[in-house]
């Protein structure tokens, strides 16, 4: 090593003592020791080559390095074994690679001197330079040379674990962020650190309101159906265990006053000594849950009702017709008969409903498509249910040359046969039932209206609602909710729309549209 340089050499290596706890970016940390490196050595360039955890060695860093030069370089390296048990070998190869490129390069004009960067007895590099001269290092030369390298590796080693750590926090962040559930990261002292964007979503309220306040402060609950609070948990010698999760389920308190029916489940983070480092707690909204609980009340409760009703009706009059001590007339019985036969088909349109309503749950339904002829089926459709009826009166009116479709006639022939049913339903006293069908460039559209009271404006988005009857619907007349449901369900399955045009006092007037081509 050149004389004049050696106090340059002992800057150097205050420098690189400064380095290891200033920088901690590893790209400028590297090029500044390189940089230190080439200067300190009076090289003309220099690389750094750095070995993955998992093995293989890579380019770090370069310094004065031509890219025509750096191609030649990386493929050398990648020949270097990914073994990691052969780290200790490898870095010799990786010193001998880069002696004879660069002999070969420059034509035996220059040389080269490998520093290699060992932190815990561990390789993570090599500090390579490029230098136009040979040179003999003294002792002191190499120990200062082994000083700067043992300080580089430990400042490279601790950018590298900093890098690790600065995307192991980008990873949770992202984690965090993606997740569905609100999330909230506690201290031991309950003071919340951390929530996601979920939970602020949820909560109505911005982070600042959020993060550095008490538990207690953000979480109140408005009513409970189960389990502690936190607090109370707390009181009673929560946690006791590191698996020991808590789970709590009620309305919350927004800060705006509403409420949102919520489960949080909450989770201990202990030390090895079993001391509580943090708690985690998932807030997930249970709207969804709660709904189904509710629908499914309604459903046990429409159905139980609307089952018990044929069936006793069923019951009295066959008990009745049974009795030896009456003996009834040909006219009471066919009477009886025919009470006892529209019952049960009652009964069996209900089941039927009930089984379509499990498979479109379940996934769907099938159809069958084929070429339809939409007038004739309103027609037919119409003609069966007027016989049901002496106070209301069809009328069909379709546009002349109307297109065949192509549908499933049984289905489309269910939905017609529900719209037309709710129409004579819903129209007690009568009068005119029209069902007409109107073209449009890319869709036929077929329309049920009656006269009757029609639909009030705040029952109009949920008539299509499973088990969903209005009010005064449901005071005066029978029905278990399912019949607009599946309506709906078999319109869209077509790829159509079904909607409730608005009439005040003009009767209801619910249309569905279907596609004019549909590839079967």
């Amino acid at each position: 090593m050149l004389p004049d340089h050696r106090i340059r050499q002992r800057d150097y290596l205050l420098e690189i003592a400064r380095a290891l706890t200033q920088e901690l970016n590893l790209d400028k940390l590297l090029e500044r020791i390189l940089k230190l490196a080439t200067e300190m050595l009076a090289g003309e360039a220099g690389i750094i080559a750095l070995r993955g955890d998992q093995g293989g060695w890579t380019v770090g860093a370069s310094h004065g390095i031509p890219p025509t030069f750096l191609e030649h370089i990386e493929p050398l390296l990648k020949e270097v074994s990914e073994d990691e048990d052969q780290s200790g070998k490898e870095l010799p190869e990786v010193n001998r690679l880069l002696q004879v490129l660069t002999k070969r390069a420059s034509l035996n004009l220059l040389t080269g001197v490998g520093l290699p960067l060992i932190s815990r007895k561990k390789v993570i590099g090599l500090i390579f330079v490029f230098r136009g001269y040979q040179g003999r290092f003294s002792s002191n030369d190499r120990a200062l040379l082994q000083s700067f390298a043992d300080q580089a590796a430990i400042a490279v080693r601790n950018a590298q674990l900093y890098t690790q750590v600065s995307r192991e926090k980008q990873r949770l962040d992202a984690l965090l962020d993606s997740a569905a559930d609100g999330i909230l990261i506690m201290g031991s002292d309950h003071t919340i650190r951390r929530c996601n964007q979920a939970f602020i979503r949820l909560f109505g309220s911005e982070t600042s309101e959020i993060v550095g306040k008490k538990h207690d402060e953000v979480i109140n609950w408005k009513s409970r159906r189960k389990g502690k609070t936190l607090e109370e948990a707390v009181l009673s010698g929560w946690p006791l265990t590191p698996n020991a999760s808590l789970y709590v389920e009620g309305d919350l308190e927004r800060p705006e006053g509403s409420v949102i029916p919520v489960g949080i489940t909450y989770a201990p983070l202990l030390s090895g000594e079993g001391k509580l480092l943090n708690i985690f707690a998932s807030v997930r909204d249970i709207t969804h849950f709660r709904e189904a609980e509710e629908l499914k009340s309604v459903f046990v409760s429409v159905v139980s009702h609307e089952l018990k009703t044929p069936v006793a009706l069923i019951k009295g009059y066959v008990g009745t017709l049974r009795r030896k001590d009456v003996s009834w007339d040909s006219e009471v019985v066919q009477d009886s008969l025919e009470v006892i036969e529209e019952e049960a088909d009652r009964l069996t349109d209900l089941i039927e409903n009930l089984l379509d309503a499990s498979r479109l749950q379940a996934g769907g339904f099938s159809l069958n498509l084929t070429d339809l002829n939409l007038p004739d089926l309103a027609k037919t459709v119409s003609n069966r249910l007027q016989t049901q009826t002496d106070k209301h009166n069809i009328v069909v009116n379709f546009h002349d040359n109307f297109p065949a479709i192509v549908g499933d006639k049984d289905r489309l022939s269910q939905v017609l046969s529900n719209l037309l049913s709710n129409a004579i339903k819903y129209s007690p006293e009568g009068g005119t039932i029209r069902v007409s069908g109107q073209l449009r460039p890319e869709q036929v559209i077929v329309c049920v209206q009656d006269e009757g009271p029609g639909i009030a404006p705040e029952d109009i988005p949920h008539v299509f609602d499973r088990f969903y009857r209005a009010e005064e619907a449901a005071r005066k007349t029978q029905g278990a909710g399912l019949g607009l449901y599946l309506t709906r369900a078999i319109i869209e399955a077509h790829d159509g729309r079904i909607w409730v045009e608005p009439r005040s006092g003009e009767g209801a007037r619910i249309c569905f549209s279907l596609p004019r081509e549909k590839k079967v």
